[in-house]
């Protein structure tokens, strides 16, 4: 049956790669991306010479061409221009999921150009199967790792163009990949001023590179914590933070030689995902009015001009009645988002920024802030938090 909701323009593709017989697949993509942007940032490359092939390769029992090819190739020319909306390939092999910036769609055959060599995994040539496309991707970012609930999760998200624009399940409709998607809430998961904001300007595979260990984490933080609905109501970036941040800390609070602080910076990093995330949505239908505000002396969009610092969110939240109360009335749980966060964001603020000035944190602060965060003897901030959504 169709869907009864009309999708968006599928700007996005959904591919899956098989572990029972292409396990190295992701890592044979990973590797050389993260060399190139390593490389970008000691200064031996540009950014636009930072990005890898995805072949899309063709099935040895299949000797069509696959049916929809055209509408895969008719991406490219919305991918031109300096104004192109972001367009993303999800890939997964149903436990993992990842998201990567598509830069360009191409039928001939890279891996005869000298000049694609260093971009093209190696792999291609030793399995010398026959492509139907490629994939340039500018990055890669993780969004579920080794956690199936969680990866069925977020393909929900996904509306399948030719299937009537229901949303993806791993169950049906998983046929003729890579499968045309779209989003509803159109999230931008590459936004420069994010990332900028986010991981200090690197790569989202160069992030991701650094955080070993978080998909467990994730798994029991959803599992023994959060519980499923209200782990799943976080923002991806929001859970990789918290789940970071909590491995650290677990890893490391008998150790009096670690420094703690990085404990703090990145629940405050999931602070800032989760609250800017929530404001995006509330202030998404309220009259300009309530979404401009004075910042040093300048008048700024909250909706357009963002992301925003824990400072800019705290104030965002409180310094105007008539915001404070549209928030309120937008969101679920808008009362504690309005009332509670404030202060928790201000506190967080504090602690994290007297972190980033070689201030020394105290341990037994840090202890008590992540107790109050998680929730350990006390209902957590950070679940307060997950309760909040768009009414």
């Amino acid at each position: 049956m169709p869907s009864s909701t009309t999708p968006p323009t599928p700007r996005h593709l959904l591919a899956v790669w098989n572990p029972s017989y292409d396990a190295d697949a992701l890592d044979a993509h990973v590797s050389p991306l993260l060399g190139l942007a390593r490389e970008f940032r000691e200064g031996h490359r540009e950014e636009d010479d930072v990005y890898v092939w995805w072949g899309k390769l063709r099935s040895p029992y299949r000797q069509e061409p696959l049916p929809h090819l055209p509408q895969i190739l008719a991406l490219d020319d919305s991918l031109q221009g300096d104004d192109a909306e972001e367009h993303q390939l999800y890939l997964t092999d149903y436990r993992s999921l990842y998201v990567a910036h598509l830069a360009e769609v191409r039928v001939e055959d890279v891996r005869g150009d000298d000049d694609e060599v260093p971009h093209v995994p190696a792999y291609y040539a030793e399995l010398g199967h026959p492509a139907d496309c490629w994939f340039r991707l500018w990055d890669i970012r993780r969004l579920v790792l080794d956690d199936t609930p969680a990866v069925i999760d977020q393909l929900r998200q996904l509306r399948n163009a030719r299937y009537h624009g229901q949303r993806v399940s791993l169950y049906g409709g998983m046929v003729d990949l890579p499968l045309l998607v779209s989003r509803e809430d159109e999230a931008r998961w590459f936004d420069e001023r994010t990332r900028a904001q986010l991981t200090e300007g690197r790569h989202w595979v160069e992030f991701d590179a650094e955080r070993a260990g978080a998909g467990e984490m994730q798994r029991e933080l959803r599992e023994n914590r959060f519980g499923a609905t209200l782990w799943m109501n976080l923002d991806p970036g929001a859970r990789a933070f918290i789940a970071t941040a909590e491995r650290l800390f677990r890893d490391h609070r008998t150790d009096a030689a670690f420094d703690l602080s990085t404990v703090i910076v990145n629940f405050a990093k999931a602070v800032e995902v989760q609250v800017n995330a929530l404001l995006r949505v509330a202030l998404a239908d309220a009259d300009r009015s309530l979404r401009l505000r004075n910042v040093d002396g300048r008048t700024v969009d909250l909706l357009a001009d963002g992301p925003w610092t824990l400072g800019d969110l705290g104030h965002a939240i409180t310094a105007d009645h008539e915001r404070r109360d549209w928030l309120r009335q937008q969101l679920q749980h808008g009362q504690w988002f309005t009332g509670s966060l404030p202060a928790i964001i201000e506190e967080l603020r504090v602690v994290r920024n007297d972190a980033a000035h070689g201030k020394a944190t105290d341990r037994g602060r840090v202890g008590q802030l992540r107790d109050h965060l998680i929730g350990v003897g006390c209902k957590g901030s950070l679940l307060e938090l997950a309760m909040v959504r768009a009414s």
